[in-house]
């Protein structure tokens, strides 16, 4: 019923006992899960899941936390990565300017890199952006005026006008469980504006577990909370949603089907 479009089942609080919280996820209803690596140390171990569990697919990507740290991960490098049958996105990768944990300009160059990857690949990739608006767009419409490429913007908390501008790219909008905080008034009105064909759920999961878990390890069964308040919030059936982020998720991952 629900695919939760972005977790981290190799991540502490998931990973030691990952075989419950796939068994979890299935009964919640969650029919597929895409693994998302975040280090290049991560790529074998992200895959090695997709590789054994038939409703696991994997990505291969360096974060933006992660930047300083992998100078020698260039298109090339995650090109040729992308090759395995079981990997079906490119990221995440972005610009994380709250943190800063890595040089803002080496951000800048990996996540160009991870562009032409998915331009090369057309396979999608994964966007992580945090306060850091303008240049993630900028990159984005610079990038896809060199040659379209299909991405998201994974674990949306960004303003309306931010929204609009990368739904005119092209681009899919994920939400997480981010949506069902008390606090979240304005990410639950760019919510209800998402068109219905751009849209995905996700879990983020071990982070940011939503409403009635918060506290909690989050792990991919509870996209289905996320999905029930996002349904009610757009006022549409959860069966409705459940169809068309699926949908969604096939059409953008188009590999994974």
């Amino acid at each position: 019923m629900f695919i939760d479009s972005h977790c981290h089942l190799n991540y502490k609080g998931l990973v030691e006992d990952q075989q419950a919280v796939l068994a979890r996820a299935r009964a919640a209803g969650v029919s597929f899960m895409l693994n998302i690596s975040t280090r290049a140390s991560e790529w074998d171990d992200v895959i090695a899941v997709a590789e054994r569990e038939d409703d696991v697919m994997a990505s291969v990507g360096i974060h933006p936390h992660e930047a300083d740290i992998h100078p020698d991960v260039e298109t090339a490098t995650l090109v040729d990565k992308a090759t395995h049958p079981r990997v079906i996105g490119i990221g995440e990768s972005g610009l994380d300017y709250y943190y800063d944990r890595s040089d803002r300009a080496r951000q800048r160059q990996s996540f160009r890199a991870h562009v032409a990857a998915a331009r090369e690949t057309q396979l999608p990739l994964i966007v992580h952006t945090r306060d850091a608006e303008e240049d993630t767009y900028e990159i984005l419409a610079e990038e896809m005026g060199k040659g379209a490429y299909p991405a998201l913007i994974h674990c949306f908390t960004a303003s309306q006008a931010f929204a609009d501008k990368v739904l005119a790219l092209g681009l899919y909008i994920s939400i997480s469980g981010i949506v069902t905080f008390k606090n979240a008034t304005a990410l639950q009105d760019v919510a209800r504006t998402i068109p219905a064909d751009r849209l995905l759920i996700e879990t983020d999961s071990p982070f940011l577990a939503p409403v009635p878990h918060r506290g909690k390890p989050c792990e991919p069964a509870f996209v289905a909370d996320t999905a029930r308040f996002l349904a009610e919030l757009r006022a549409e059936p959860i069966e409705t949603l459940a169809e068309a982020t699926s949908a969604n998720f096939r059409r953008l991952f188009a590999k994974a089907v």
